[in-house]
């Protein structure tokens, strides 16, 4: 697995099936970001059957194909939607054309899966939540760094347990490689990308909510800056934001493009969960310096210091807990409001930025 481009880093898990072959059928579109492989390999792991595929670029359903054998691909988005057994259509498209691909999936009567973030306006967001009401469908979101990493998910279940007790903090550092050669117009526009606290801030926002257990928050400080990549002078390379939740947890992301070269993956992101009886520090993919491994979770609490590494011990629940969830009309990967809820916040956030000059 690569780890020196976080646009196509997609992480490998044990097949965990939770349905018989043929049972989930889902298929893919819009393959504008790499992150694709990610969502579709996490369903296919968990027992989804990948039928079909479509792009309006024939490259970059060629590479899907290599990567997923025997898909088929179709003519159209709607010749996609024409297949009746297909109950859930995944997709990475250009951030501002999330929610719109959104709105007509769920118009089809299917379930959709989102790259983050999944909005760049709120009023994308508020149609979402009209939609959804309205048809019933599912608008489920990849929030990659807490559902697709195992630390992550070690730490939610660790929290759970009651390991550090009441959280009280939690902050997030999503330090990225920008590698402007391989980066497509679009990643450069803002009203394209979201803004780097829409982008790259929906994951940081979503493992609050879930860390601390908060439901809704306040954004008391934002600001952006571009303070490298000059040649595109709308861009924004850096980022930060405070929250408060409503449970008087805090929160603080510092987000960038300026990872370096020498660093041997495509970014140090790490979480730092602070409790009234102990602290978590995740090094998401890799412990610098030393392994290249990723998955590393310390814990720290009145017994001592442990160091758990997690990767290929804890798994991915969240693509079987979509697929039951999306036959059985549940909500045990996540629910609907909780995803919007992460929107919601990052875009307040983008909306409230300073930009520092």
């Amino acid at each position: 697995m690569q780890k020196s481009d976080g646009m196509n880093y997609a992480p490998v898990g044990k097949p965990s099936p939770v349905v018989e072959k043929g049972e989930f059928p889902f298929a893919a579109v819009a393959l504008d970001h790499g992150h694709i492989n990610g969502q579709c390999r996490g369903l296919t792991e968990a027992g989804g059957e990948l039928r079909y595929v479509y792009d309006p670029d024939p490259a970059k359903v060629e590479r899907f194909q290599a990567t997923f054998p025997g898909v088929k691909a179709l003519r159209s988005i709607e010749e996609v939607l024409d297949q009746k057994e297909i109950r859930l259509v995944a997709s990475a498209a250009i951030p501002n054309r999330r929610g719109p691909l959104g709105q007509h999936v769920m118009d089809a009567g299917k379930d959709y899966f989102t790259d983050k973030a999944p909005f760049t306006s709120l009023s994308q967001l508020e149609a979402a939540r009209k939609k959804v009401a309205e048809t019933g469908c599912k608008y489920a979101v990849y929030y990659a760094e807490r559902i697709h990493t195992e630390c992550g998910v070690r730490a939610g279940q660790l929290i759970e347990e009651g390991a550090i007790g009441r959280v009280v903090q939690v902050m997030g550092l999503g330090p990225h490689r920008s590698n402007p050669s391989t980066r497509p117009d679009w990643f450069w526009d803002p009203e394209q990308n979201g803004g780097i606290l829409c982008d790259i801030g929906s994951h940081q926002f979503e493992q609050f909510l879930t860390y601390s257990g908060c439901k809704d928050a306040t954004i008391v400080h934002a600001a952006v800056a571009n303070y490298h990549h000059k040649d595109h002078p709308g861009f924004q390379d850096w980022g930060e934001a405070n929250l408060l939740g409503d449970n008087g947890a805090t929160n603080y992301v510092r987000l960038d493009w300026l990872n370096p070269q020498g660093l041997r993956t495509w970014g140090d992101g790490r979480t730092f969960i602070l409790g009234t009886g102990g602290y978590i520090e995740m090094r998401k993919y890799l412990n610098v310096g030393a392994e290249m491994e990723g998955d590393h979770l310390f814990l720290v609490d009145d017994k001592g210091e442990t160091h758990m590494r997690c990767h290929g011990e804890v798994g991915f629940p969240f693509f079987g807990q979509l697929i039951l969830d999306s036959l059985n009309r549940t909500e045990n990967a996540m629910t609907q409001e909780h995803a919007f809820k992460a929107a919601e916040l990052c875009l307040t956030a983008q909306a409230a930025a300073g930009r520092i000059e």
